[in-house]
C-alpha cells in the first residue's frame, strides 16, 4: 500500500484507516454523520492526495486534450478548469476527470486515483500528435478544504483574492508562506470551497495551518467515507460506481460535458451524437427512500409489478434528511421525478421516489 505525505497526521489525529485504490486512506476521524454535517455546516478538510495529476504541455496539447476528451477544452481561458470525461472508443468511459488551463501549451489534468495507470496509458496510446505528457502523481499532494466556511478559513491564508472567484476557477500563488499553491474553486461535496494542490514537501505544513485557521470556525479533518456521503447528496457521480466502461457520458446524465462542434472530432463522438437524438434506453436517476431502509450498491430497483427494472449504483443513509438515498440506472420512461420505484433490500421490497439532482437540497 502506498502512503500520502500525511499519513502520519492522521495517525496522530486517530483516523480509522482503510486500504482504497492502492493508498492507506482515513475512513473516518470522529465518526462519519458527524464530520458530513461539519462540512454541511462549518468547515472540513480532506487529504485527497490519491488522486493523480498529469501535465500536458507543448504545442500539441490542446489538440490531444480535444481528441480524448468528451468536452471543449477550447473554451478554457489560463485560470479556469473544466470538467469532462474520457470516453473509451466503444460508448463508454475510461474516467472522469478535470483540466485546468495555465495556457495555450500547458494543461494539468486531474484523474481518479484508482485509474492513474489506466489514463496514463490511455492518453500515451491516443498521443499520436506527440505532446508532452508528464506523470506528477508522486509529486503532489492534494487538499480539499469544503464549507460555508472554507472561504473565511482560507483567507486567513493568503492575499490571493478569493471572494470573487466563480466556480471552476484556480490562481496559483503564496498559502501560509508557501510559493506556487494551486488554489481551485473545486470540490467534490456540493459545497462551496477550493482544493490546494502542492508539492509533497508542504502538505504537512499546508494541512497544519489550514487547521488551526479553520479552528474559530469549528474545522474538523474529514475523511473518505463523509467524502462519498456528501458526492451522493449532491447527485455526482463516482467512477467505478455509477460511471463506468459500459455506461455513456449521455445515460450518466453528463450530456453538459459533452460539446458537439464542427471545429471538434473526439473519441465516440458520432455514437454520443447519435445517443443525444435519438434518446438513451436508460438513464441515472437520484431517489429518496419512502420507508424505512438503506439502499447499497447493486441492490435491485424493481417496478410496480415486482419485475427488476435496474440496480442500485451508489446508496446511503442521508445524514442531512435523515432517509436512505441513492443513484442507479432504470428505463427512460422511469427516470422522471416523483416516478415511483422499488428498491429490494434483503427479503423487503421497498417505495422510493425519483428526484431531480442534487438529492439533498439547502433550503
Amino acid at each position: 500500500m502506498k502512503n500520502t505525505p500525511l499519513i502520519d497526521k492522521h495517525k496522530e489525529l486517530g483516523a480509522k484507516i482503510v486500504e482504497f485504490a492502492g493508498f492507506n486512506m482515513p475512513i473516518e476521524y470522529s465518526g462519519l454523520s458527524d464530520e458530513h454535517v461539519t462540512v454541511r455546516e462549518r468547515v472540513g478538510i480532506f487529504d485527497v492526495s490519491h488522486m493523480g495529476e498529469f501535465w500536458i504541455k507543448g504545442p500539441h496539447a490542446l489538440e490531444l486534450i480535444q481528441k480524448v476528451s468528451s468536452n471543449d477544452a477550447s473554451r478554457l481561458q489560463p485560470g479556469k478548469a473544466q470538467y469532462t470525461t474520457l470516453p473509451n472508443g466503444q460508448g463508454g468511459i475510461v474516467d472522469d476527470f478535470l483540466v485546468y488551463q495555465y495556457d495555450q501549451q500547458k494543461y494539468m489534468v486531474v484523474v481518479n486515483a484508482a485509474n492513474i495507470r489506466k489514463d496514463w496509458d490511455w492518453f500515451s496510446k491516443q498521443n499520436t500528435m506527440r505532446a508532452e505528457l508528464e506523470d506528477a502523481s508522486g509529486q503532489m499532494s492534494l487538499m480539499a478544504v469544503q464549507g460555508p466556511y472554507a472561504q473565511a478559513t482560507m483567507e486567513k491564508l493568503t492575499d490571493e483574492e478569493l471572494a470573487g472567484m466563480k466556480p471552476f476557477r484556480f490562481k496559483v500563488g503564496k498559502l501560509a508562506g508557501v510559493d506556487n499553491v494551486i488554489i481551485s474553486s473545486t470540490g467534490y461535496t456540493g459545497e462551496h470551497g477550493f482544493e490546494l494542490y502542492v508539492d509533497n514537501q508542504d502538505a504537512p505544513q499546508i494541512w497544519d495551518v489550514v487547521l488551526e485557521a479553520g479552528k474559530e470556525f469549528g474545522i474538523k479533518p474529514v475523511g473518505l467515507g463523509a467524502r462519498d456521503t456528501l458526492r451522493l447528496e449532491a447527485g455526482l457521480c463516482l467512477y467505478g460506481n455509477d460511471i463506468d466502461e459500459t455506461t455513456s457520458p449521455i445515460e450518466a446524465g453528463l450530456g453538459f460535458a459533452v460539446k458537439f462542434k464542427d471545429y471538434k472530432d473526439f473519441i465516440d463522438k458520432d455514437h454520443l451524437w447519435k445517443q443525444k437524438q435519438e434518446g438513451v434506453s436508460k438513464k441515472l436517476v437520484g431517489f429518496i427512500m419512502q420507508e424505512r431502509g438503506i439502499p447499497r450498491q447493486h441492490y435491485e430497483i424493481m417496478d410496480a409489478n415486482g419485475q427488476p427494472i435496474g440496480e442500485v449504483t451508489s446508496g446511503t443513509m442521508s445524514p442531512m434528511i435523515k432517509q436512505g438515498i441513492g443513484m442507479g440506472y432504470v428505463p427512460t420512461e422511469y427516470a422522471v421525478p416523483d416516478q415511483e420505484i422499488y428498491i429490494k433490500i434483503r427479503r423487503k421490497v421497498l417505495k422510493a421516489k425519483v428526484v431531480k439532482m442534487p438529492i439533498f437540497k439547502k433550503s
